[in-house]
């Protein structure tokens, strides 16, 4: 079958969904598979310091937030499917590649060529969201995909325990490797182009330069995605170090990725519900009202820590209520960071992504590297960027929440109109 007849074929809003998500998935995949198997690489490697061994995320999140930026604008010119295949195609090699390797450098190297791989992954299913939906409707099918997406990190760690329990740490970057394989060969046959040809943009310096402008220069759009930076450095801060709060900390071993699935399971079911309000509500009445009780959740955990390690009832409840607004606030942030920019989709998504996986993750590695024995780090880094994303979402609304005034209802606006 030609190129051109796959392109053009139709497929179904509920297969969409399904494909956006599983794309984003590989993304989830290559932290959460690993987080039970750090200790084993860290032996293997000669890596005796624990919070060394979490560079094996951070390195991939570098490499998966800066290549965004040049899979952005080449989605922009070529369209989605081509930079979404080859993405893919690096992201397979790459966690290939670990097996045979014997240096903890190396395999920092590689995952840094995995988070290339998997950047387009990202840029394209934000893009292709774009491309096909605007507004509320756009809100409402993030939070869908991601409802899907979230299915793998309740099982992500279980599966990685069981590989180990079987095999080595080499043999969970060859399932990511397989799996992605899988996932490559359902987007070929059934991934849609959703950018049209009259809305492809030339891959000059002007273009490319006048494209960051516009995303850059847009008050709310830029605020927003900074917003969505902030609240991802404290869900980074707290992914870094979880595998040290519940084994350490609380002894729950072997425990740990069933504590860690019930946590994913609470965002899957607060991702379906801001599913089902969002076309009622509005995503600012929703995201905003969840930033506000994200602070104070928070605060209630940095005071209680405080004083002494809080039970782990106690800690739990707290942060269930916190990763359940989670499912809330940045799915519709995200939304509000891409609304205004349909037009140039692919750079917005690559700035945005840029900025949130490069930026969150650099200020949730501060937060992993502060861990010292105690929960008050990662609850100070839930509260601390709790109250910064506040203080975004008010610049970017100039001053006002919840969606006051005519000029912040959720309707598109088309930067090129001016």
């Amino acid at each position: 079958m030609a190129e051109s007849t796959l392109a053009e074929r139709v497929i179904s809003r509920p297969e969409f969904i399904a494909l956006i998500a599983a794309l984003m998935a590989l993304n989830s995949l290559a932290i959460d598979v690993m987080l039970p198997a750090l200790p084993n690489i860290g032996a293997s490697l000669g890596v005796a310091s624990e919070n060394e061994r979490q560079l094996v995320i951070a390195a991939y999140m570098i490499g998966f937030g800066v290549a965004q930026l040049g899979f952005g604008p080449i989605s922009d010119r070529f369209g989605r499917r081509l930079p979404l295949l080859v993405g893919v195609v690096i992201y397979v090699i790459a966690a290939f590649l670990v097996v045979p390797t014997q240096s903890f450098y190396m395999l920092l190297a590689l995952r840094v060529l995995q988070g290339v791989g998997a950047a387009a992954t990202r840029v394209v299913a934000m893009s292709a969201v774009r491309d096909r939906f605007s507004g509320r409707d756009m809100a409402q099918v993030m939070s869908l995909a991601f409802m899907v997406f979230m299915a793998l990190p309740v099982v992500a760690p279980g599966i990685g325990q069981m590989i180990l329990l079987i095999g080595s740490w080499q043999d969970i970057f060859l399932f990511m490797s397989g799996l992605a394989t899988v996932i490559g060969v359902w987007a070929f046959f059934r991934m849609p182009e959703t950018l049209k040809k009259e809305h492809q943009r030339p891959l000059s310096l002007a273009s490319v330069t006048k494209g960051f402008t516009l995303v850059l220069t847009n008050r709310a759009a830029f605020f927003y995605g900074l917003c969505g930076a902030l609240l991802f450095g404290g869900m980074f801060g707290y992914i870094s170090s979880a595998q040290q709060i519940y084994v350490d900390i609380y002894h729950l071993g072997p425990y740990f990725p069933l504590v860690f699935a019930v946590m994913a399971s609470v965002m899957m079911g607060s991702n379906f519900l801001n599913a089902k309000m969002v076309k009622g509500l509005g995503m600012r009445r929703i995201s905003h009202t969840a930033v506000l009780l994200i602070i104070g959740f928070s605060g209630t955990m940095v005071v209680w820590s405080h004083f002494g390690l809080p039970p782990f009832p106690v800690f739990f409840c707290l942060l269930t209520a916190i990763l359940f607004l989670y499912g809330l606030a940045p799915n519709n942030i995200n939304a509000l960071s891409m609304e205004p920019l349909g037009e140039v989709a692919g750079t917005a998504s690559s700035v945005f992504g840029f900025m949130q996986t490069v930026g969150g993750a650099l200020l949730g590695s501060f937060t992993g590297q502060s861990f010292d024995g105690t929960v008050t780090p990662v609850s100070l880094g839930y509260f601390v960027f709790g109250g910064l994303t506040l203080i975004g979402i008010l610049i970017a609304e100039k001053g006002k929440l919840f969606g006051v005034g005519e000029q912040y209802k959720d309707t598109p606006v088309h930067v090129f109109s001016d």
